[in-house]
């Protein structure tokens, strides 16, 4: 039939990958070790065990969780530890930084597990626009573990994409 319109972005072997796809469900919260420091500022050890002993961390449970300090106190690492080794039978995933920090822990653990077999020998795209909060590092992590096994990969949308990566012919 003259005329007929062919959609060959669907006809191709391109698979595209939505990172938005793998984001984990789950709130996000915010721990701040401000609350248990003398005047915001300093760490006494006594008080903060008793502080940590004396939590219900059972609120945190299915959570992800960011630890952070928002003072300019110096918090020795042990103290985050003890935090964390508190919040890990109840939280999912446990993190120091940001909330966007944890959001770049999140992906990277999960791109680290992703299996690349469906992806191997293919022409992938890595689609741009997300409506939840996926990291620009989650991106990049995903573009150097693709590129081991992948044909070639683009950015953006089928019908206006990036090129970045293709594979050299052996």
């Amino acid at each position: 039939m003259a005329g007929e319109i062919v959609n060959r972005v669907a006809r191709s072997s391109l698979v595209t990958i939505d990172l938005e796809d793998y984001y984990p469900g789950g709130e996000r919260l915010v721990f701040d070790l401000k609350d248990w420091l003398w005047e915001g500022l300093v760490l006494r050890e006594q008080e903060f065990r008793t502080a940590v002993k004396t939590h219900d961390w059972s609120k945190y449970t299915g959570t992800y969780v960011a630890l952070t300090c928002s003072t300019e106190a110096i918090i020795p690492a042990w103290a985050y530890m003890l935090v964390s080794v508190n919040l890990e039978p109840f939280a999912k995933h446990v993190t120091i930084g940001s909330l966007n920090d944890l959001e770049s822990s999140l992906y990277q653990d999960i791109i680290n597990g992703l299996d690349l077999e469906p992806f191997r020998g293919k022409p992938l795209i890595i689609k741009g626009c997300t409506n939840k909060p996926v990291p620009s590092n989650a991106y990049v992590f995903l573009i150097n573990k693709l590129k081991t096994v992948a044909r070639s990969i683009q950015y953006g949308e089928a019908c206006s994409s990036v090129p970045l990566y293709k594979s050299q012919k052996k």
